[in-house]
């Protein structure tokens, strides 16, 4: 979350070539790029790959930035693997895609490296270390969640993140509105959600529209222009990687590769869930589990927290899988471990299963609809990657295209603004009325009810955060650490 990128994050498209390992037998097929310099073996075995993949994912704790920052610091810095403009590249198109960026650079990466069994390799490695954790964390909730050891450490870790999240507003914020169009978008986005419970989706295919047709007009105002965050120290070019300059032959785009893999990932993703519609019906909590998240996977533009938002309004008021406060200890188990935020979708399907088990145990049930949400969530990553990665090049300089990216990312401030009122509400107050009138729907604290312990220990956490520059990990430790001497005292 804190951890600073050396990289440019921009979701403008920059310049950069693709490359990877040279297919030889495919190569006599295909015409050779526009590159001056040959492809070239680049000598990484596919057990070193797999050793460095599975550090990256030992590593990957603070959020993207930081996971972004680890990636870039082992696979361009210390290995060389790929220079820094097609690290920008590879960047750059997963920032369009919604799902974990992160976790797609790696799948990237382990693509052009290794082709489609490094691209595996590299994304299923990333996933599993937070999987696991958040596994054992579950269990430990629903076991031990009434001790008192257990809630304090938890109710000091719901103070932590709720100021994560502020913080995630001002950050995003910053680098979002950037103009007047750019800030009333927002605006709109968080009233949409926040009175009027306007779908998650909703908002960001009407964000999109109007960033688009507002770039197609040639407003400047829904142009995006890069950063700037030079890399310390010298950059690594593309020619002197290991990969050098050159695209290989399984990096160029083909029509049987395309039609071939999205074939057999989409029934790697959509079959299990129409197995278990089928036979469980479609009132079972492992098919709403099932559809629910494959709905996610597509929606989830922004990152976690704004995926978070529509989780909340769905899975908390619709479903009734979870309640307020319990979003938020699942938001604190995937800050405190490896691996993509977006990992608390896994605590959620795993406590509306553990509630309505059905035939089965709790736990079985619980454990079960844990794998399924992660399969359902992150099937889909590779499925982006694999089949839009050889066509990245056509991508770039759309102008129409960054438009509305531009307002989405514009419009995703406004839902993350909605997740930390909606957080605020439910965590710092007992009690909360509901306002309705018309299509208006708000809910409001009742402020006598106010938690005050939970109130000082968010503003501390928020001190931690915005004055004293403290990292993530350290303000949710001390927060936790905090919340159990409460509890206990």
């Amino acid at each position: 979350m804190t951890a600073a990128l050396p990289v440019v994050s921009s979701k403008a498209a920059l310049t950069g070539h693709k490359g990877a390992a040279i297919d030889r037998d495919a190569e006599e097929n295909i015409p050779m790029s526009n590159n001056t310099a040959g492809p070239r073996e680049h000598g990484v075995s596919l057990g070193e790959a797999l050793r460095v993949w599975a550090r990256v994912a030992a590593l990957s704790f603070g959020g993207p930035a930081g996971q972004i920052a680890v990636m870039h610091r082992i696979v361009v810095d210390e290995k060389r693997w790929i220079g820094e403009s097609r690290f920008l590249h590879a960047l750059n198109y997963c920032m369009l895609l919604p799902g974990p960026e992160a976790q797609q650079l790696a799948v990237y990466i382990g693509w052009l490296m290794h082709r489609t069994l490094g691209g595996l390799i590299a994304g299923l490695l990333f996933i599993l270390p937070g999987f696991l954790s958040i596994l054992a964390l579950s269990y430990i909730y629903v076991i031990f969640g009434d001790a008192s050891v257990v809630e304090g450490l938890f109710f000091g870790l719901k103070a932590a993140v709720l100021a994560i999240v502020v913080q995630a507003v001002f950050r995003i914020g910053s680098r979002a509105l950037v103009n007047p169009a750019m800030l009333a978008i927002a605006a709109v986005a968080f009233l949409a959600i926040f009175a009027f419970k306007v779908p998650f989706p909703l908002v960001v295919l009407a964000a999109a529209v109007v960033g688009y047709f507002g770039s197609k007009s040639g407003s400047r105002l829904f142009r995006t222009s890069p950063g700037h965050a030079a890399a310390k120290g010298a950059v690594l070019q593309d020619r002197d990687s290991l990969l050098g300059e050159a695209t290989p032959a399984h990096a160029r785009p083909g029509l049987g590769w395309s039609l071939k893999i999205s074939a057999v990932l989409l029934c790697l993703w959509l079959l299990p869930v129409a197995l278990i519609w089928f036979f469980a019906g479609g009132n079972s909590v492992f098919s709403e589990i099932g559809i629910f998240f494959s709905k996610m996977a597509v929606v989830t533009f922004g990152g976690a927290y704004a995926a978070l938002a529509y989780v909340a309004q769905e899975a908390v008021q619709h479903y009734g899988w979870l309640k307020p406060g319990e979003m938020l200890d699942g938001l604190g188990m995937a800050e405190t471990t490896p691996g993509p935020l977006i990992m608390v979708l896994q605590f959620v399907g795993f406590l509306g299963a553990y509630r309505d088990p059905g035939s089965l145990s709790p736990m079985t049930a619980a454990t079960l609809a844990a794998i399924l949400t992660t399969w359902v969530t992150f099937v889909p990553c590779f499925l982006w990657i694999f089949l839009g990665a050889p066509f990245i090049e056509r991508l770039r300089g759309n102008v129409a295209l960054s438009g509305a990216l531009s307002a989405i990312t514009a419009a995703v401030v406004g839902v993350i603004l909605n997740l930390a009122v909606w957080f605020s509400v439910h965590t710092l107050f007992r009690e909360v009325t509901v306002l309705t009138a018309g299509p208006l729907h708000l809910e409001l604290p009742v402020p006598s009810t106010i938690i005050l312990p939970a109130a000082l220990l968010a503003a501390a956490s928020a001190f931690a955060l915005f004055r004293l520059k403290a990292s993530v990990l350290l303000t949710l430790g001390l927060a936790a650490l905090a919340g159990m001497a409460w509890t206990l005292l």
